[in-house]
């Protein structure tokens, strides 16, 4: 059955409808040349009948498997003309006929077809043997390790499963997971996660999770059912081709009956062949990519061009998206004596082992204090209490407001705007730190003028960031709906309820995003701090900016106003051309010989995508300074 589908693929590829227009294209060629050299007919429809049944053979496989799936193209056209014309013997009719449509399938195949899969990447990262720990490591495959085994994590190793440092001071690079591109200090106790790439140092963990339950396992999990959820929009050919191509077979049949004659039916066709559909829209979206490449606009799954003009929500990721991700602290506001040096070097000192994006802010502190860090001990994070260790024989806890005690919160300052993180010294309250994390300059005129300019009514801000900041920051931006504390899964299941009613465009930039991404009717990745992310998006905006997420919906909207203008000209043209032919005003080689010529004009219109455009961009951005 595998081997089945396969095949159907391969059928249905952009290399198989290439093969087919070179087959067809060289077996015309050669019946040209039968006819000067030996001025034998019959030869000639000799050749030109094998070129037209091996040229036939994988568009019809192809159409066939898409009549199955309930999918009635316009290809149906097409086929009607080379049958027809076969049994009519027109074979000079039928060899352009196939020509054209395989050609066109080619443009489209190569136009639409991923770079890459996202699965396949996610399934190439995970390493499928662990070291259980003893006196000689032993390999064993990862989906034998159970809770509470000890496995050895080897310099450059991706961590097979969920678990806690049991011995080894190291780091680990957990950007796949989190999104933020920094390396975790891990100590004794410190929390893994599967999926992260560890240092230079090797580790020794204790499994709290076996393979198939821990994070890495869940993120792909998302993904499988995100990718097999995926909301499928028809494409604009078939949309215009749904309504096209019964009054085509329609004018057709009509013109046999009233004459009598079966060329006529045959000449209303080869005219009516929808190759403005077939041919110019493939031209007018590689025109987009062309375009948008040059702009630093990585367009992976081409079928954005046409969604992203009509999507009416826009979902958005906070940090790393509306802002620059790379949070500063402000102020430090001390208790009971302890002073910003005291705050600042145990905060730090602590938060090497965290994965928390605040921590590298109080290290970046500290280093710009010139702060020596103190040595840890019994470094945990358990949930709801915050990370915790002893650092220089002191017990330190960073934790936050909502996992305080109600004796503890009541002696708390009022929630100021921006982000906090508080310092427990054995077990006082020390300090409270302040944080920023910057919008960037585009931020608020950007998601200003969404609704005036491209349509978007409703913005939702949706974070896994903590819920007060997320509130702040949504009311600072200017934004309604505002979500925060939200895990990859609660992102998708909110992604895949808003979709169901209206069309979705989904903003984001770390990994726990891409699920979200795939469940959107559209995903654009901002930056390349993650792989999967970029993979799980139609669309990957290499500068980072909201600039550049602005020039593709204006390279959206544009490339579906061409392609347009392309394919509703030309099946205009194809519409006199048909009534002529009705008439008797036309023979099937010469609606086959005037259809090229609209193909010619749809062509060239769609070539207009490559011209420089007036304006792609339609917001001020304000002349601010972005964080060093």
């Amino acid at each position: 059955m595998k081997q089945a589908n396969a095949n159907a693929n391969w059928f249905d590829s952009p290399v198989a409808h290439i093969a087919t227009a070179c087959f067809i294209a060289a077996g015309m060629l050669a019946a040209m040349m039968a006819k000067l050299l030996w001025h034998n007919q019959h030869l000639l429809n000799l050749i030109l009948l094998v070129a037209i049944a091996g040229a036939s053979v994988p568009l019809l496989l192809a159409l066939v498997q898409q009549v199955f799936k309930g999918n009635f193209s316009v290809d149906i056209l097409a086929l009607l003309s080379i049958v027809t014309s076969l049994v009519l013997r027109q074979y000079w009719v039928a060899a352009i006929v196939v020509l054209m449509l395989s050609g066109g399938q080619a443009l489209e195949g190569f136009a639409t077809r991923r770079a890459s899969s996202v699965l396949n990447a996610l399934a190439k990262r995970m390493p499928q043997i662990a070291h259980r720990s003893g006196i000689n490591a032993v390999d064993i495959p990862i989906d034998t390790i159970e809770v509470g085994d000890e496995l050895l994590i080897y310099p450059h190793e991706i961590c097979p499963v969920d678990g806690l440092v049991v011995s080894g001071q190291g780091s680990m690079d957990e950007s796949y997971l989190t999104g933020e591109p920094f390396l975790i200090a891990k100590a004794p106790g410190s929390i893994v996660l599967s999926g992260s790439i560890n240092g230079n140092v090797a580790l020794t963990i204790r499994a709290t999770k076996v393979a198939s339950d821990s994070r890495y396992a869940k993120i792909v999990e998302v993904l499988h059912a995100s990718e097999e959820n995926r909301p499928r929009i028809q494409r604009l050919g078939d949309r215009l081709g749904s309504w096209y191509t019964p009054m085509a077979v329609f004018i057709a049949l009509a013109s046999w009956y009233f004459s009598g004659q079966s060329e006529r039916f045959l000449s209303v066709l080869v005219i009516a062949t929808p190759c403005p559909l077939l041919i110019s829209i493939p031209v007018a979206i590689i025109g987009a990519i062309s375009v948008g490449a040059k702009l630093g606009i990585i367009i992976k799954d081409p079928s954005i061009l046409e969604k992203i003009d009509t999507c009416r929500t826009l979902i958005v990721d906070k940090t790393g998206t509306l802002t620059y991700g790379k949070p500063t602290v402000t102020s430090i506001q001390c208790f009971g004596g302890a002073t910003r040096e005291t705050a600042l070097q145990y905060g730090a000192s602590l938060e090497r082992y965290s994965k928390h994006p605040l921590a590298s802010a109080v290290l970046a502190a500290a280093e710009q204090d010139k702060l020596e860090l103190l040595n840890v001990e019994n470094v945990s994070e358990a949930p709801g209490t915050g990370l915790t260790g002893l650092v220089a024989g002191r017990k330190v806890t960073v934790t936050g407001r909502g996992k305080l005690s109600a004796e503890n919160l009541s002696a708390m300052p009022p929630v100021a705007p921006g982000l906090e993180c508080i310092l427990f010294l054995d077990e006082k309250v020390a300090a409270v730190i302040h944080f920023e994390d910057e919008p960037r300059r585009e931020s608020k005129s950007f998601l200003g003028h969404l609704d005036s300019k491209h349509g978007i009514s409703k913005v939702v801000l949706l974070s896994g960031d903590r819920k007060p900041e997320v509130a702040i920051f949504a009311a600072r931006m200017g934004i309604t709906e505002a979500y925060g504390g939200k895990t990859p899964e609660e992102k998708v299941e909110f992604v895949r309820e808003t979709t169901l009613h209206g069309r979705t465009l989904y903003l984001g930039d770390g990994i726990n995003d891409a699920p979200a991404m795939m469940a959107a009717t559209a995903g654009i990745a901002l930056g390349i701090n993650s792989d999967i992310t970029s993979e799980a998006a139609g669309a990957v905006i290499l500068q980072s900016s909201l600039v550049s997420v602005d020039q593709l919906m204006h390279i959206g909207r544009r490339m579906r106003g061409i392609a347009l203008v392309s394919a509703v000209g030309g099946m205009g043209l194809s519409l006199i051309g048909m009534a002529a032919a009705s008439l008797g005003l036309l023979t099937p080689i010469h609606g086959a010989i005037a259809q090229e010529v609209i193909d010619l004009l749809s062509i060239l219109n769609s070539l207009r995508m490559i011209l420089p455009a007036d304006m792609l961009t339609d917001f001020d951005t304000p002349l601010e300074t972005h964080p060093a």
